[in-house]
């Protein structure tokens, strides 16, 4: 009897010819095909199944497995989690408008909590970015007004990394100018996209 999990709850399976694990497997993935989902981490027996050892875990028999975790994610979730990124971007464009004045001000702790935060939901972004990219039809460049996720981390990289110095340096005039006049509207522009975004 294998116990089966997905996102941490246990479901109710039944099986039916498959002999194998990479038998599961298989009836698995094209069941989340059929669902608009995808597979994203498979774990047996309490053991994490890596690209590696994919091949040579398939063909055990599943009289061996007793229990069988998978991680998904669905086309609507990272459409929600897109139009949270939206609203976020927004908000955090907001605040980096304004960390001249709070660093004038002397509120460098507002300007760090803002700054973490924005670093913060552009490692989201890159995560979600990456689970887009399984859905490639509906996740296209053309879908989101023809910006590119890689090209919007390749431009915003550099202009973080010199951010990270001039803080580190205390040159808050450099922050307050990056944060303002390069940050904001990249932000802005990324927000404004994935808000019209048609991801039907």
């Amino acid at each position: 009897m294998i116990d089966f999990y997905i996102n941490g709850d246990k479901v109710d399976v039944q099986l039916e010819n498959e002999q194998t694990v990479g038998d599961i497997l298989n009836s698995f993935e094209q069941t989340c095909e059929e669902n608009e989902a995808a597979v994203i981490g498979i774990i047996i027996n309490d053991k994490q199944i890596t690209a590696d050892i994919f091949d040579e875990e398939a063909k055990k028999d599943i009289k061996e497995v007793s229990k069988i975790e998978f991680s998904v994610v669905t086309k609507t979730a990272i459409k929600e989690s897109f139009t949270g990124l939206a609203t976020l971007f927004y908000e955090l464009s907001e605040k980096m408008q304004e960390i001249p004045v709070e660093l004038q001000k002397g509120n460098n702790q507002e300007a760090s909590t803002s700054i973490k935060k924005l670093a913060d939901s552009i490692d989201q972004f890159c995560h979600i970015a990456a689970l887009a990219s399984l859905f490639p039809e509906t996740f296209s460049n053309e879908k989101l007004g023809n910006l590119n996720f890689k090209s919007f981390l390749e431009d915003i990289s550099p202009i973080l990394k010199d951010f990270e110095d001039a803080l580190q340096n205390n040159d808050t005039v450099l922050v307050g100018d990056l944060s303002e006049y390069e940050i904001c509207p990249r932000l802005q522009a990324m927000s404004k996209a994935l808000s019209e975004a048609d991801f039907s």
